[in-house]
């Protein structure tokens, strides 16, 4: 029979059994739902609501148990349903009636609630490691790589000269932006809910303070109903998620551009690369795309958690099952993403030569040219439509602005003089922008030694 089936004449159908069980995913909780149940045993002991004796009997037995699954000793039964009673049900056929009276006091509704909030607790600390060796890698290469000048685009398009670093750089800001939000995430995950019962508390008289302290977490959950119906912290995770690998997937899609032969700006390393069934030449960055498509992945379990949980009355449901596998999901795949996406990065060879020429291409000095006769007196909207002439005449003189004579600069001006040609070198168009934010040597310097300080204090 099972645990709960005191009511029932009749067993679950064995497809009922398999359809309801939870076993196959959430087992990877035990050690947070065994934990939590140690803590709550030595609550309980504390608390005169069991004796001592049996308190420390379940929980040294529980311990055991612990070691038992770690050591690979243990078989979970599907038809005990999920993590929770699979433990409960080793530990009564191990200690008989004293292990029945672990559950006093307690729901699955709010233990379910506390091994989750356990799990993604440690699972958050382990991805913000892992961002972090990123935001290493990529500041160590922005180091490397101030003086390398690329174009920097809007719409795709050549747009101004940057530096590789510069353009690095902003995506440690867009790390380090979802290591906060983690670091947010994580305030909100850490309130403890056992004691909640299934939705209205008990009667026994539980310290909840205990387990929070013994479980370390900042402080307990206010309202019971909310205690075992919340899965905010889940959402909220989610989104997390889904930002990093947004944040993942647009840098892939820039290294799949630059590894491209029409661009050549990088080359990654073989160890990250695959090549093609039929075409001898090819070097495929694989890495980089599959990274690309499990963002989808990701997003899929954002919006098909927030579906499920958009409907629900207070307070627990059995749709709040499907919490788990979605958010399981995400982490495990955000986990294989950025270590892969970290060494991919880390060890790629940068062309800088080939980013330098393209630089020289599609005018990107242009709006320099135009600032500098604004320098010399001139409107902007006046000096952006002279060098719009000059850009036009360059097209179809196929010329650059390096390369033409003062001769023609005056054709379309008389403010020009031999000045202009230091001012639109691509050097000193990077150079020329010392402000704070921008890419020249002078800031660039200081963002990196301001990111090394912040890194080593995560």
């Amino acid at each position: 029979m099972k645990l709960w089936g005191g009511r029932f004449t009749q067993s679950t159908d064995s497809f009922t059994d398999h359809f309801h069980s939870s076993i196959s995913f959430d087992q990877r909780m035990y050690k947070q739902d065994i934990l939590g149940s140690v803590a709550h045993a030595e609550m309980l002991g504390q608390q005169g609501i069991i004796s001592e004796d049996d308190s420390k009997l379940i929980k040294d037995t529980l311990l055991e148990i612990l070691d038992d699954i770690s050591q690979g000793k243990i078989y979970f039964d599907e038809k005990a349903e999920d993590i929770h009673m699979n433990v409960e049900t080793i530990l009564i056929e191990r200690i008989g009636d004293v292990g029945k009276r672990l559950h006093t006091g307690r729901s699955r509704n709010d233990q379910v609630a506390l091994d989750l909030r356990m799990y993604l607790k440690e699972q958050i600390d382990d991805i913000k490691s892992l961002i972090k060796k990123l935001l290493n890698v990529l500041n160590k290469i922005a180091k490397e790589n101030i003086d390398t000048i690329m174009p920097g685009y809007t719409h795709l398009q050549n747009a101004q000269p940057v530096t590789l670093a510069h353009h690095f750089l902003a995506y440690v800001e867009m790390f380090k932006r979802d290591f906060d939000r983690l670091c947010d995430c994580y305030k909100r995950t850490n309130v403890m809910p056992l004691g909640a019962g299934a939705l209205a508390t008990t009667t026994y008289p539980l310290n909840r303070e205990t387990v929070c302290e013994i479980l370390g977490f900042d402080s307990i959950t206010l309202n019971s109903m909310d205690s075992v119906s919340d899965r905010d912290f889940t959402a909220e995770l989610l989104y997390c998620l889904a930002m990093v690998m947004m944040h993942l997937s647009r840098f892939c899609e820039e290294i799949i551009l630059w590894s491209n032969q029409q661009f050549k700006f990088v080359e990654l390393s073989d160890a990250y690369s695959t090549g093609s069934s039929i075409m001898p030449q090819k070097k495929n960055p694989d890495m980089a795309e599959l990274i690309r498509g499990k963002t989808g992945r990701v997003y899929g379990d954002l919006m098909g958690f927030l579906t499920v949980m958009k409907g629900l009355p207070l307070a627990y449901n059995k749709d709040m099952q499907e919490d788990k596998e979605c958010v399981f999901d995400a982490v495990d795949t955000i986990k294989m993403c950025l270590p892969v996406f970290t060494a991919m990065i880390d060890t790629m060879k940068i062309n800088s030569e080939n980013m330098y020429k393209a630089a020289k291409g599609g005018f990107m000095n242009a709006t320099d040219a135009a600032d500098w006769l604004v320098k010399q007196g001139m409107p902007f909207r006046d000096a952006h439509a002279v060098i719009g002439q000059i850009v036009l005449y360059c097209i179809e003189n196929d010329k650059v602005l390096e390369d033409l004579s003062i001769e023609e600069f005056k054709k379309f001006s008389d403010v020009f003089n031999d000045d202009v040609f230091n001012a639109i070198t691509l050097e000193k168009c990077v150079e020329a922008r010392r402000v704070d934010g921008g890419p020249s040597k002078w800031y660039i310097e200081k963002l990196i030694g301001f990111n090394e300080e912040f890194i080593s204090s995560l």
